[in-house]
Parts: C-alpha cells; sequence; structure tokens
C-alpha cells in the first residue's frame, strides 16, 4: 500500500492520449524508468521516478519501461508496459514489486509484460516503425555528468537502427506537463497543505539557541508523520547571515537571538511537489529594520502575485518585478534615488541577484518554456528576497500558484505569511 494516494489512472490514460496526438504517423515513442543509483558499497540513495515516465504511466518504481506505438497492427501493441517482475530473492530483501495487475490498475495499460519481454517486443515492431520518440532531460537548468538509462539507450538504438529517424520527446512532454489538471493541481495541494503544517509547527518550535538542522528535524517529521514521501528538494534553514547564501544547505548552526531565520523547504507528495520559503524571527519579535526590510519583500510578493497571468513571457515578468524591486529598495534606503541607472541596476541585482518565479510540478524546478505566453493552470512560485549581507540579513517569502484568467489561485493562502500572523503564532 503506497503511503499516498496515486492520481486515477484515467489521468495518465489522458496523458498518453495527449502525447499520441501529436506523434508524427507511424511512430513510437520509448520511456523508461530512472536508475537506481548507487551511492556507495552494496548502497543506492533513494528512488526518485523519472517525471516524465510517471506522468505516462503512474508506475512509481525502478526498472520499468513504455513503448507507445498508436499505428500497430494489433491493439495490444499499441501500448505495452513493462515491469521487473518479482523472483524470491527480491520478495525476501525488498518485498513485492508491482504486477501485471496492479500495473493495469495504476496506469490504465492493458498490455503489462515483464522486462525480459522488452526486446523481443521492440525487435518484432522495428521494421514497421519509421520514428522513434526517445527521451532525454531537456530541462534548460540541468546539469548532470551521469550517463542515465535514457542516454545509454539512446546510444543502443543509434547503433541497433541507425536507418530510422528519431524525434525527441521532450518538447512535447514539456508543453503537457507545464500545464496542470485538476488532480495534479490537487496533488501540489495536497503538498502545500502537508508543507503548511510543518511551516506552523516550527513557529511553535523555534527560540534562540536552536541549532538551524533541529528545525529542519521539526520539518521532515510533520512532513512524515502527514504522507509525505520527504523533501521536494533539499531544505535551506538559514539563520542570520546564512540567509544571504542563496542555496545555504549546511544547516548546521545556532538560531541566535535577534537575527532573523530564513527556511525554503517543502514536501513532497504523489511525486508532485510544494515549495515554500517563509523568514522568521528567532526570539518571536520581528526588529524595526527586520520588520521594514520583511514588509518591502511582501509587498513585492504581492504585487507579482497579481502581475503574474495568461500570456505574459515568463522572462519578461521577471524583468518587471526586478522594476518594482528596484523601488522598493529606495524605499528602505538601500539604494539612492538619485544614483544613476546604471547605478540602481547593479545595487538591484546586488540585493536581489535571483528571478521571482519558476514552473513546479512533478519537479520542483518543473519543465516549461520560460520564452513562449504563460497559459491557464500552469503552475509556478512566486519568491522575491531581499539580501543585506553588510547587514546579515536576509528576506525571502515565496508561494506556489496556479494562473488563472480571472484571478491566481495561491495554494499557500492560508499559510501566514504577515509580520503580525507570525509573532502572533510565535508567541
Amino acid at each position: 500500500m503506497s503511503r499516498y494516494q496515486t492520481l486515477p489512472a484515467s489521468f495518465f490514460s489522458i496523458n498518453r492520449e495527449r502525447f499520441v496526438a501529436k506523434m508524427k504517423a507511424n511512430s513510437a515513442l520509448i520511456l523508461f524508468s530512472n536508475d537506481l543509483m548507487p551511492r556507495s558499497a552494496d548502497g543506492h540513495h533513494p528512488f526518485r521516478q523519472n517525471p516524465d515516465f510517471y506522468y505516462l504511466t503512474g508506475i512509481d518504481q525502478e526498472d520499468c519501461a513504455l513503448i507507445l506505438y498508436p499505428d500497430a497492427p494489433m491493439e495490444s501493441q499499441r501500448a505495452m508496459l513493462f515491469l521487473k517482475e518479482t523472483n524470491e530473492h527480491i520478495a525476501v530483501w525488498e518485498g513485492d514489486k508491482v504486477n501485471k495487475e496492479q500495473g493495469t490498475a495504476l496506469s490504465g495499460i492493458k498490455t503489462v509484460k515483464w522486462n525480459d519481454e522488452f526486446d523481443t517486443n521492440l525487435s518484432h515492431l522495428s521494421n514497421r516503425i519509421e520514428n522513434f520518440y526517445l527521451n532525454l532531460n531537456e530541462n534548460d537548468r540541468a546539469s548532470s555528468e551521469v550517463a542515465t538509462k535514457e542516454i545509454r539507450f539512446a546510444k543502443e538504438m543509434l547503433e541497433r537502427y541507425p536507418l530510422h529517424n528519431y524525434k525527441r520527446a521532450a518538447p512535447i512532454l514539456t508543453q503537457l506537463r507545464s500545464i496542470k489538471a485538476q488532480d495534479e493541481i490537487d496533488a501540489i495541494q495536497r503538498a502545500c497543505d502537508i508543507t503548511e503544517k510543518a511551516f506552523r509547527n516550527v513557529l511553535a518550535a523555534v527560540k534562540p539557541g536552536m541549532k538551524e538542522y533541529e528545525v529542519e528535524a521539526e520539518i521532515i517529521s510533520s512532513f512524515i508523520r502527514n504522507g509525505a514521501t520527504g523533501h521536494a528538494y533539499q531544505p535551506i534553514i538559514a539563520s542570520g547571515a546564512n540567509a544571504c547564501v542563496l542555496h545555504y544547505v549546511a544547516n548546521d548552526m545556532v538560531c541566535k537571538d535577534g537575527d532573523l531565520l530564513l527556511m525554503d523547504f517543502g514536501s513532497e507528495y504523489a511525486c508532485y511537489a510544494s515549495d515554500l520559503s517563509r523568514t522568521i524571527p528567532v526570539n518571536g519579535k520581528f526588529s524595526p529594520r527586520q520588520k521594514e526590510v520583511y514588509n518591502a519583500c511582501l509587498k513585492i510578493h504581492n504585487e507579482a502575485k497579481q502581475l503574474l497571468s495568461p500570456g505574459m513571457i515568463l522572462n519578461d515578468f521577471n524583468t518587471e518585478v526586478k522594476a518594482l524591486m528596484q523601488s522598493a529598495l529606495i524605499d528602505i534606503k538601500l539604494i539612492d534615488k538619485n544614483a544613476s541607472e546604471a547605478e540602481k541596476i547593479k545595487l538591484m541585482l546586488k540585493y536581489f541577484p535571483h528571478g521571482t518565479s519558476h514552473f513546479m510540478g512533478l519537479d520542483v524546478h518543473d519543465v516549461g518554456a520560460r520564452y513562449e505566453k504563460i497559459e491557464e493552470n500552469m503552475c509556478f512560485t512566486i519568491e522575491p528576497g531581499i539580501y543585506i549581507r553588510e547587514e546579515g540579513l536576509g528576506v525571502r517569502i515565496e508561494n506556489d500558484i496556479i494562473v488563472r484568467k480571472e484571478g491566481n489561485l495561491d495554494l499557500m493562502k492560508n499559510i501566514p505569511i504577515t509580520v503580525d500572523e507570525i509573532e502572533s503564532l510565535m508567541n
């Protein structure tokens, strides 16, 4: 039994239909689950499914494959799922794997076979197929030196079938995944709700003298108790000057009286991410300067949340928010209003060196086209930040939203965010 409520098989069936509709005639898609990544000796890192494979199958398990061949001569060959067969050794050491009946129930795919039949089925169909759609990680943030299953298989196919045509599956999957169905929105909302519970626990627990990793422990404990599979990404628990390090993850310093504590964390539920940032006073009370900076950041957060809308281009949106931030930094005396425009931009980038939004979904930094128009039901973070290294003070405020024509849906609208809410709950 899974610790999370799986999405309905109809969701994955619809996703396959949408992908097939964008394929060229007489083509086949071949897709794999992620590898188990070795850690050391005989151990592995925790398994995390290939989000593209999950999106089309609903199978959250290693050693699986999918062939979609809509023009196959027999209906049973048009969608085939291949699973790892459980043997006695696996059953004793790891427990049972997904069986054929469960594979159909989860994915909606009627033809389910064991992995040892994959090569035979591919060979049988290959002489009829003209185009192979293969998939690689084409996220424009991606950087990896690891030769994944998909890379290894692509090289094998080019050697095995050099006269076939090869197409990229990633552009289609990116387009489909970037617009969220209601089932996905519900899963992300559940992840956000679990994250809310963890944040409220933190508000009650934080006090001067705590280690950052003790705060982290409160978060993961709450996540697991409430049905999350764990963190959606490595959490940032940054007190004092650590908050000015954007990807600070050591989480090993003491939270001191009078400092702010910047936290960036989110639970994962049903393979979907959430992404929250909040900044709170360690002693439960913002100083006048901390309150001034926090409210300036919150003002930008609220303005950006209203600004993001269908038809915009994400890069243009991020540029517009930087202009708003420049004005806010003048108000809190970090930029001289009489400075040259070049100096204003330089200082704005010093105090706000990152973008305001990124796509979110099956990955916390999800796939999406940042140079194309935003569409309804895309999911984004809104996360402005102000980082003042000379004052040892950093603030970031982040919520997850669904873009709507008639006003955006804030999936974290119930999570405390104002100075008064935070101070009230901490005291």
